[in-house]
């Protein structure tokens, strides 16, 4: 498979800053970020006074942080940009629109899961209803009005129950019946509801090269 399946702390290092892929480990003293937070490899901990990298590598970062995030492929990655490049409006926010509109995405963010990985697993494993079908493709974009919830059964799933008790701050864009383990999608997202620390011109001008 081409997922990358190895040590996902070492992203976060390789960026320099916390990309929280492993949910509630990355808020504790046990974060990768903590205690070693020069790049990983054996000449990591002497990289850290480089020169001033080029703009394609700036780039390259932004890019690679990005896709992290939100786990997606390359190939994914870019139609995501294509259509975005075609989309009426700023490109990097509906970039970022885009992403955040995915089902795993707005799992995370209404605190249904606690990382990205997590939710694509709900969802893969097909403990998620969206209007009251069954969905098992993480990547399912939501429309304004869509009704997700957990399905009865999987109710009880302990990584969902503890996501929840954690209390996750939840974006305005998104409602929460934490009872009922239910998410309505009020409206899609605006500029202000999307917090990822990513320059996303950066990335935009990537692919524009």
């Amino acid at each position: 498979m081409a997922r990358y399946t190895g040590p996902v702390c070492r992203l976060c290092r390789r960026e320099g800053q916390k990309l929280f892929l492993k949910g509630e480990r990355c808020h504790g003293p046990k974060c990768a970020m903590e205690r070693k937070s020069y790049p990983p490899g054996e000449h990591g901990n002497q990289r850290r006074g480089r020169r001033r990298p080029s703009d394609y590598a700036m780039q390259l970062r932004e890019k690679q942080k990005l896709r992290a995030i939100y786990g997606v492929l390359e190939r994914p990655f870019r139609r995501y940009v294509a259509r975005a490049l075609h989309a009426k409006g700023v490109t990097g926010f509906m970039l970022l629109s885009l992403l955040e509109r995915r089902l795993d995405s707005v799992l995370r963010r209404a605190g249904l899961a606690s990382s990205q990985a997590q939710a694509r697993q709900v969802v893969r494993h097909r403990h998620i209803a969206v209007n009251g079908r069954v969905c098992d493709i993480p990547s399912r974009e939501v429309r304004e009005g869509d009704v997700i919830e957990v399905r009865e059964g999987s109710r009880e799933l302990q990584s969902i129950v503890q996501s929840l008790a954690r209390g996750y701050e939840v974006p305005d864009w998104l409602e929460v019946d934490a009872a009922n383990q239910t998410i309505t999608v009020r409206r899609l997202p605006e500029p202000d509801d999307i917090n990822v620390d990513v320059d996303e011109q950066q990335v935009v001008e990537f692919y524009s090269r």
